[in-house]
Order: structure tokens, then sequence, then C-alpha cells
């Protein structure tokens, strides 16, 4: 429900870094509607696409990465009060094929963009950590925001705890105002398809081509599917409670769904009848389930997820549908087989 917490953002310069990805269009386009003066995007287009980011008078767009003081110089030159950083090196598969990259990007990008933070004194610096990511293999569910595991799969799981290790520090040490959200599997309209994208986008993509749906397992492991509009309302929340200072806190549906009835899903609202193809489990993909509990952000920030799963499946599906061509234009699946699922 938008409240308070949109309207605090009326009048202010607004810096995402990743704007032009799923989650950062949509938030985009919440701050731009909620009166923003400006919403800067800092994005390098590595998982974002210029013509899925809103067109809107209040938006300022500036292709660059988080490691480049030229881009930075040029963004901070706006002097942005509240600051999202949901640009990293996605995700999982890509961080094991591409290590270096991984923490160049997730590492030393969020590093300097603290640092230019806290040289331009602003009001909030909002981290999108991964709550599928630090918790590890073996935490208890639901997963609350006081375990942490020091045994991660991936390089991104790592770069992602680091992020708020070096949030942490520029809190408890020059006193910044920095809020760690914790993201669980994210989906919606603004999602395109590809080698190194989550589940959801690619099931729709392939089942609208009328092919199978490749699962990983045995089908039964779930994961706690979040719509991108809940994801950005958090996000709006903890840019406004004072209460989300220095704090970190899942955003997540708070329910479980299974990737074989993700699968059926997918492919009866398309009339997909190529069905499913199980296929070699990845690597690093060591979770049976996942599960978030959701009552620190709740408590904190007055976070409620509305959107029920199919609802927001459907619209996902939608968007897909109205996006068609530029999708499959930009759709990449790369050949031959990554290094997060070959055998040694």
């Amino acid at each position: 429900m938008k409240g308070a917490h949109y309207a605090i953002y009326e009048d202010k310069v607004v810096l995402v870094t990743g704007g032009a990805g799923a989650i950062g269009t949509n938030l985009c386009s919440e701050l731009s509607e909620a009166g923003a003066k400006m919403v800067i995007i800092l994005d390098d287009l590595s998982s974002g696409y210029t013509w899925n980011i809103p067109q809107k008078k209040n938006i300022m767009f500036v292709q660059g990465c988080v490691t480049d003081d030229i881009s930075l110089k040029r963004v901070f030159f706006e002097k942005p009060e509240y600051i999202f950083h949901l640009a990293a090196f996605f995700a999982n598969q890509n961080s094991v094929d591409y290590p270096e990259k991984d923490i160049h990007v997730n590492g030393l990008g969020t590093v300097k963009l603290l640092e230019y933070a806290l040289l331009s004194k602003v009001e909030r610096f909002i981290f999108a950590s991964s709550g599928c990511s630090i918790y590890g293999s073996a935490a208890p569910l639901p997963l609350t925001e006081e375990f942490m595991s020091m045994n991660l799969s991936t390089p991104y799981q790592i770069t992602k705890m680091l992020g708020e290790l070096y949030c942490n520090f520029f809190r408890n040490h020059y006193g910044l105002n920095v809020t760690k959200a914790r993201f669980f599997n994210s989906y919606g309209p603004g999602e395109v398809p590809g080698q190194y994208r989550n589940v959801i986008p690619n099931f729709i993509y392939w089942a609208m081509r009328g092919q199978p749906l490749p699962i990983t397992g045995t089908g039964e492991e779930t994961r706690d599917f979040t719509y991108v509009g809940d994801l950005v309302d958090g996000l709006m929340r903890a840019g406004y409670y004072e209460s989300a200072i220095g704090q970190e806190f899942n955003l997540a549906s708070g329910r479980e769904t299974s990737i074989i009835s993700l699968a059926t899903m997918v492919n009866e609202a398309v009339g997909n009848k190529a069905g499913i193809n199980f296929v070699q489990r990845r690597k690093w993909d060591t979770k049976a389930r996942l599960l978030a509990s959701i009552e620190r952000a709740k408590a904190l920030i007055e976070y409620e997820p509305e959107v029920e799963f199919k609802d927001g499946l459907m619209n996902a599906i939608q968007w897909f549908r109205d996006n068609w061509r530029q999708i499959e234009d930009s759709a990449s699946f790369g050949p031959g087989v990554s290094s997060a699922v070959r055998d040694k």
C-alpha cells in the first residue's frame, strides 16, 4: 500500500545502480511516479536493456559501471540523497564461471559506491543483498536473519555477504545510514530470460516457444518466489523507516512453491504441450528448500507482501506477450556446458 514511504521521495534525487535490470526498472518507475526530482540509473547493461527502462521525464540513464570512477563522478555530480545499490554481477552460475569478474563488481564496486555515498553525505544507502545466498544450505527453515553461513557454494553468495559486511563497516565506523534488504527469488514483469537468469523467465520463454521445461533435480525442490512489486514496496519502505537503519531483513513472500508445480502452472498458462524434462543438477545448487521468515521486515518496516503467486505469474506472462519481439532479440543462451554443472 502506498503511503508516507512513497511520499518521502518527492522532490528527492535518487540513484539506482543496476536500474536497467528487472527489479531496478520497476523501482525506478515507482520512484518516478512518487514525484522524485530525478531518478538516476547507473547501469552497464550487462544484464539490463535500454528498451526496458521507463521513459519518464524525471529518469536519467547513465551507462557505466560501479567500478568506474568516471561513471561514479558523473552520477554523484547530481548530488543523490538516496541510493539503492542493486547493481551486481548476476548471479550464481555466472559467478562460478567468472569469479574474478564477480569480486571486481560485487566487491570493489560496492566499496567504491559506499565511499562516494559517505563523501556525498547521502541520507540513506539501501543495499540489495540476497537471502538465497548468504544463509548457506544448512540453515534451518524458515530462514531468519540471525543465521549466516561460512560454507557458501558460489562466489556470488560470498560477495553478497561481503557487501553486507562492508555496509556494516561504513555504518559502524563512519555512521553511514545503511540498510540491507535480503531478496528472495524475485519474479515478475521486467526480467529477460537467458543462460544466467532465474527459473521463472526461462520457463515462460521456453514454454512460449513450445519447448519442454528442464528441471534440475527432482522437481520437489522449493523456492520462496517473491513478486517484484512486493520487493519494490519493501525497498521504498527501507529508505523511509528510521528503524531500518543499520538493519538487515528478508524481503520474501514467506511461502514455498515447488519447481514442478511452477513448471506445471507455466505450461498450463501458455498452453505448452511439451511438458517437463529432468536434467542434471547444477553442482552449486545445494538447497532442497527455501523459505524465509519475514517477521523482522514486518516489525521494522511494516512489510506485507500482497501479490499471490499465481497472479504475479500471470502478470509476468502478460509482460512476455506484450514485449515478445524485444525479449526474443535479447534472450541469450550460450553454447556448451557451464563450469557450474560440468563434472570435474
